[in-house]
């Protein structure tokens, strides 16, 4: 991962609805502890998704590469750590990994997120003032 400062973290814990007949996280719910991080590291800079609508801005997922390396299992305190690892003019590139309290990665993603006029459906420039906040680092 990153530099510690650049980090944001989120807790997660892993519910029953979260798991197949075994116990262990079924793989799709990966992808939703990354996507409640992000939405949380947005709004830890300032941003809710509701206020984004509001504006006519949304975020999508364009591109997810996923790594699952371990499982997780039901009642796991996990830790959803991100990073930006790249911006540009209309997109947000994150390196996610989710960790449990070993500090054992279970699975790790590169996930490619699009600004967009959700009118039109179209990509847009991300806003000035939030370019600013995710420029920042400052997680």
């Amino acid at each position: 991962m990153q530099n510690d400062n650049t980090v944001f973290s989120w807790p997660i814990t892993v519910y029953y609805e979260d798991t197949d007949a075994g116990g262990v996280v079924y793989h799709a719910n990966y992808l939703k502890y990354f996507e409640r991080a992000r939405t949380e590291y947005l709004r830890s800079i300032g941003f809710k998704q509701n206020d984004l609508l509001q504006q006519n801005i949304s975020f999508v997922v364009r591109n997810i590469d996923v790594d699952f390396i371990e499982r997780a299992r039901l009642d796991e305190q996990l830790i959803v750590r991100s990073y930006v690892s790249k911006l540009k003019k209309a997109t947000v590139m994150f390196c996610q990994e989710i960790v449990n309290h070993q500090e054992v990665t279970l699975c790790k993603a590169m996930v490619k997120v699009a600004c967009i006029d959700i009118e039109k459906l179209k990509p847009i420039a991300i806003p000035h003032y939030i370019y600013q906040e995710i420029s920042n680092g400052d997680i």
